[in-house]
């Protein structure tokens, strides 16, 4: 989706500034920043 920020951008920066927290999965991660973005099923449009 065009806007939403990249999972490697995420994963390198929680391997160089927090390497003692697990990262989260793909999914986790895009529905996280999805929900973040859209509203999270709050009934947004556009």
């Amino acid at each position: 989706m065009v806007g939403l920020p990249d999972y490697q951008t995420y994963v390198a920066h929680m391997e160089s500034t927090h390497p003692d927290r697990e990262p989260m999965s793909y999914e986790e991660f895009f529905r996280e920043r999805q929900e973040a973005r859209y509203g999270g099923g709050q009934g947004k449009c556009c």
